[in-house]
């Protein structure tokens, strides 16, 4: 899989730069290379927030769900809450793990109803992630997987700033891909806030690509996408179930990550979005998403 290690959010975490690291908003942004990053995460941003990342990290590490943040940080802000994860993220970008994109969740009210919260999140998708045609998906590795189908892009251009419109995050994508993406929680999900999620990474675990197209002519948001477990239908959804057109995924992200002085770069992968319930991993089946006009995702579960 091509990748782009300085793309997304590595412009806040990683972006080449002199002088003490910030967080701001606007035009401020995180000044670090890749050796300082754990560090500016405790003298830029305060201890706790990477205390709050490591105690995810270890939970992942050692597949034992933590107590939510937010029944220790009452009140936690979503900004602190995107903190925690970027800290997460900068620690496994000093272990060598790289950044592919990222996924917006949350964005369908299939999913909002089922994880009861009405406000879409996005996390950051690492290499370690993927899994490559052909290899299983190690549900062992994982505390409590559950599957999603999902539409995704790749971005031909970079895109960033609060006033992105819908044309231009259209005309900044190159390929189009169906996806299979494996979310996880590290948490003990009773009573999970947006800001839990948005510190456990928006759930990112694993996830895998189907065959790319060029970006099409034709809608998406038509798009019919039918997931199967074995060859039993297990759920259905369309591209329009998420925002109403899933390219607003990426108009959403893009204004999101403006808020924190970052941007969406050539190479980023985006997963928009499930377009359905998630559906538990069943093991020993292969999980399949088709749709009409684009190439099918399998993933094995072993």
């Amino acid at each position: 899989m091509e990748t782009n290690d300085r793309g997304g959010v590595l412009g806040v975490l990683l972006a080449q730069g002199r002088g003490r690291p910030r967080w701001g908003s606007g035009s401020d942004y995180l000044v670090c290379d890749v050796e300082r990053a754990c560090v500016a995460a405790y003298d830029g941003m305060g201890g706790w927030q990477m205390d709050e990342a490591q105690r995810l990290y270890h939970a992942e590490r050692c597949r034992v769900p933590e107590a939510l943040v937010s029944c220790r940080r009452n009140g936690l802000a979503l900004e602190d809450a995107y903190r925690v994860q970027w800290c997460g993220v900068a620690l496994r970008v000093r272990e060598g793990a790289r950044v592919l994109g990222h996924k917006v969740g949350l964005t369908s009210q299939a999913m909002q109803h089922q994880v009861g919260i009405d406000t879409p999140d996005s996390g950051i998708l690492l290499d370690y992630m993927v899994v490559a045609p052909g290899e299983a998906l190690r549900a062992a590795e994982l505390l409590s997987p559950r599957i999603e189908a999902e539409i995704a892009f790749r971005l031909g251009r970079d895109l960033c700033g609060a006033d992105v419109v819908e044309d231009a995050a259209r005309g900044a994508v190159a390929e189009v891909f169906l996806a299979l993406e494996v979310i996880d929680s590290r948490f003990h999900l009773e009573g999970i806030t947006l800001a839990d999620s948005v510190a456990d990474n928006a759930g990112c675990a694993r996830f895998v690509l189907g065959d790319a197209v060029p970006m099409p002519s034709w809608d998406l948001r038509a798009e019919r996408l039918i997931v199967c477990s074995g060859v039993t239908p297990v759920a259905v959804g369309e591209g329009r179930d998420v925002f109403g057109d899933p390219i607003r995924s990426i108009v959403w992200l893009a204004r999101r990550l403006a808020d924190f002085g970052a941007g969406l770069k050539a190479g980023d992968v985006v997963l928009a979005g499930a377009v359905h319930e998630s559906i538990p991993v069943p093991a020993g089946k292969t999980v399949s998403v088709s749709s009409p006009r684009l190439p099918p995702v399998n993933l094995h579960v072993a």
